[in-house]
């Protein structure tokens, strides 16, 4: 086992490990920039390194710094977290050339998954259901087109090394696809550095499953369930529920076991997520996430199983601690990302949090590291927390969200509170009848009218 882990991250997930290793009876190192010496994170680790300035260029992208502060501490383990550089292969490498475990898959999974296009080509040599799409790059309008009208319009132009939305555009017929295909090779070079995009169906009603996959080095490989993160502004998820209310058991039990198959083939190692999109009772794979997702605490809430520390049990060289026939799904659990964001615009909110209560009680879990009067830096994501809660069923489920909610108090910034507020005022919410457009709908219908 692993006897100090520094966290190469920060705000609520550099506490979420922290917590782990304190419950394993390991040693914890945070990191964090300049603007974070006061955050929690920095209070609760058993010792911390400054980085750098607050630009997360100059601190917590800055490898060769997260491996000085190892050195320094005797860290001979490292949490990515989720961001920053939990799929970065090069870090990945660095860190097992200095002797340090990377707490996570491999160098070559995570560069295997980070390009979609390899990524989808692996899926379907593994057997795992993909979207209809072109056969690999198109590197031309000549080439798009070609392959928009072999699978039919609507397309969606995509970014090979594309993440969060970005390089992604839809062309609903072929006129838009120009257009489509110029813009979306603009935004993947800026984002990404690489302007390669592919073609895949564009799906008009989908749902967006996750499946959560843990696998070891013992040839070990288990699913956890589904995620359903369908309720989505922009490609960004806003609240997950788990399990999905359109999967039956059989529909579970058959593509968790293509995955689990899949990722035995593939010998992954440590915990990942593999992302569908649900239509018409069938699945079609989009990507691979190999790292931790935010939204987690909603399959831990249903199974019982702490991810984190299997993450480090199986970097260490350990078994999982569960087989499949451990797994049993309990109940219904919902998380909510609480960001400093007006909740009609979405525009960063940052500042100090004059009041900050966070709710409680039965089946109410609030993963967060602020506090009242900490200030929310303006150059870092704006979450806030994750507030999850868990219960028998959906329904009262929503119950329990309704109740927490009300008793959140939150003074000083902006918070999309309210957001959840409206949602579970809505009838279509209530009966689960969405898909991955329907919040960016509801958000338009609803938008107050200028004068």
């Amino acid at each position: 086992m692993v006897s100090k882990v520094l966290i190469a991250n920060r705000g609520e997930i550099a506490l979420r490990v922290i917590r782990a290793c304190r419950e394993m009876g390991i040693a914890s190192v945070a990191v964090h920039s300049t603007a974070d010496e006061q955050a929690m994170h920095v209070r609760l680790a058993d010792e911390s390194v400054c980085l750098g300035p607050a630009p997360a260029a100059k601190s917590y992208l800055n490898i060769a710094a997260i491996v000085s502060a190892c050195e320094i501490t005797g860290a001979d383990a490292v949490h990515p977290g989720y961001g920053f550089l939990s799929e970065n292969a090069k870090f990945a490498d660095i860190l097992e050339a200095h002797g340090i475990t990377f707490i996570g898959p491999t160098a070559d999974h995570i560069n295997l998954m980070g390009d979609k296009i390899a990524a989808k080509a692996k899926a379907i040599e593994l057997g795992i259901p993909v979207v209809p799409g072109s056969d690999g790059e198109v590197k031309n309008v000549d080439e798009a087109m070609a392959a928009s009208r072999e699978m039919g319009f609507p397309v969606l132009v995509k970014a090979a090394s594309g993440g969060g939305g970005r390089g992604m555009k839809i062309a609903e017929t072929e006129k838009d696809l120009a257009e489509a295909f110029t813009t979306a090779r603009s935004e993947a070079k800026a984002a990404f550095g690489d302007d390669a995009v592919y073609i895949e169906k564009y799906l008009k009603k989908p749902r967006h499953i996750e499946i959560q996959v843990a696998c070891d080095t013992h040839g070990n490989s288990v699913h956890l369930g589904e995620r359903d993160c369908s309720l989505q502004r922009r490609h960004q998820k806003v609240l997950e529920e788990a399990p999905s209310t359109v999967l039956d058991e059989k529909a579970r039990a058959d593509i968790g076991e293509i995955v689990t198959n899949a990722m035995k083939g593939m010998s992954y190692r440590g915990v990942g997520t593999v992302e569908f999109l649900f239509e018409d009772g069938e699945f079609y794979f989009i990507e691979m996430n190999t790292r931790l997702q935010v939204e987690h605490p909603v399959t831990e809430a249903i199974t019982g199983i702490d991810l984190v520390r299997e993450q480090i049990r199986v970097a260490a060289g350990e078994k999982l601690s569960f087989t499949q026939d451990d797994i049993e799904l309990k109940g219904h659990a919902i998380e909510c990302r609480v960001n400093a964001e007006n909740p009609e615009t979405f525009i960063p909110s940052p500042g100090t949090l004059h009041t900050y209560h966070a709710p409680g009680g039965l089946g109410v879990r609030m993963d967060s590291a602020v506090f009242s009067g900490y200030t929310i830096p303006p150059y870092y994501d704006s979450l806030i927390g994750k507030l999850i809660v868990h219960a028998d069923d959906r329904e009262a489920c929503l119950r329990r969200l309704s109740r927490a909610l009300n008793e959140f108090a939150i003074d000083g910034v902006e918070t999309t509170l309210p957001l959840f507020d409206r949602l579970l005022e809505n009838e279509d919410f209530h009966a689960a009848d969405y898909d991955i457009h329907w919040l960016e709908n509801f958000l338009e219908s609803t938008a107050p009218k200028g004068d």
